[in-house]
């Protein structure tokens, strides 16, 4: 019996030897495969071919910036509203929004009895001027010679200065109308007005439709000029402090890779009931496919600060994270991870703190694809 008990516990020893051994080689087996996942060994041939350029973290003058959105705008002054002071129903009109036109070009034509009884009165007041301008020259050598007293003299030079006043009186409201003064005559009244483009630019609205009538307070169309386009940014008081005068900006559209350069022109001095105020941009490129009202996203450069930066075809994103490769002994890469920063002329700011060496500073992504499919092999 105590012999059997001699082998058993032989037998146990023997099989809790072999189960220790094996978890031992396989903790091994796990620790150097963790240990190396990082890491990748390229032949020299597969530098060659993937045209990897190894080098060090420069020390570069880079800019922060502040990402914000905003609106493509005009100020008020560019925008105008076209009425007309006298009413009249809307003869013809070739307008759309967006359509461009020249200063001077006509709009729209309108007419009404009323333009024609204005230019009636304009006349018969212009002929009994000339009437009264003639009668108060006869009146003042009558009066030289007494042949008639001041009095008559006096009531003929007032009714002649009233006659000016309702002459010019009724000239400047043909002006109003569009009609020149000077030009007109019992042979050319018209029924008829053109309304024209004050100024050169774009149609933002039309706001009629031919055959309708049209009131002194209707705003027919609306213009804008283009000339002074600018950028319209939403900044919270939080980062109001950082904005100044002249800082660059990039902006763009959702539905452009286009990229638009812009300066900072002022900032309103007070903020709205969502703690943001407006700063103003003035774009330095005027382009027909920006409209007011567009919606866009900008980035101003806030400052210039030396930081450790590494060219953009250094980094490399897996999962989500930013990784570069630091070079180890041979051909022997080691994969770091690191937050990144600003961006400026083809390099990026890495903050996180990195160990002396160099570094693969160009076709980072064939040493990331090599690494992984390594991997998957195993």
């Amino acid at each position: 019996m105590h012999y059997i008990f001699n082998v058993l516990a032989g037998s146990l020893i023997i099989i809790t030897g072999c189960h220790s051994s094996a978890d031992n080689k396989e903790a091994a087996k796990k620790e150097t495969a963790d240990s190396s996942n990082n890491t990748v060994q390229l032949s020299t041939i597969q530098v060659k071919n993937a045209g990897i350029i190894t080098g060090k973290p420069e020390l570069r003058q880079m800019h922060t910036s502040l990402r914000v959105s905003g609106v493509i705008d005009v100020p008020p002054q560019n925008l105008y509203s076209i009425s007309i002071p006298l009413g009249g129903y809307l003869k013809t009109m070739n307008l759309l929004p967006g359509i461009q036109v020249r200063k001077g070009q006509v709009l729209a034509v309108l007419e009404d009895p009323q333009y024609v009884q204005l230019q009636e009165d304009y006349l018969v007041a212009q002929s009994k001027l000339s009437f009264l301008e003639a009668d108060f020259a006869r009146q003042q050598e009558l009066n030289q010679s007494k042949a008639n007293s001041d009095k008559v003299l006096q009531q003929v030079k007032s009714d002649f200065e009233s006659q000016k006043v309702i002459v010019r009186a009724l000239g400047e409201k043909l002006h109003l109308i569009n009609i020149n003064p000077a030009t007109l005559k019992s042979s050319n009244i018209s029924r008829q007005i053109s309304i024209l483009a004050p100024i050169s630019g774009f149609v933002s609205k039309v706001n009629v439709n031919t055959g309708k009538y049209v009131s002194p307070t209707d705003v027919l169309f609306e213009l804008m000029d283009p000339a002074d386009l600018h950028l319209s940014l939403t900044v919270f008081e939080k980062d109001l402090s950082q904005i100044s005068d002249g800082q660059q900006v990039i902006a763009w559209a959702n539905n452009s890779d286009e990229k638009y350069q812009a300066e900072v022109h002022f900032v309103t001095r007070g903020v709205d009931e969502t703690h943001a105020a407006e700063v103003h941009c003035h774009l330095k490129k005027y382009d027909k496919r920006l409209v007011p009202g567009m919606f866009m996203n900008a980035e101003i450069a806030l400052n210039n600060a030396q930081v450790k930066a590494l060219p953009d075809n250094a980094i490399v994103k897996w999962q989500g994270k930013n990784y570069v490769f630091k070079v180890d002994t041979g051909n022997t890469y080691r994969m770091l991870p690191v937050e990144i920063g600003a961006h400026t002329d083809g390099f990026t700011e890495i903050k996180t703190s990195l160990p002396e060496g160099e570094y693969v500073i160009d076709n980072a992504y064939p040493v990331l694809m090599k690494m992984k499919n390594s991997g998957d092999e195993e």
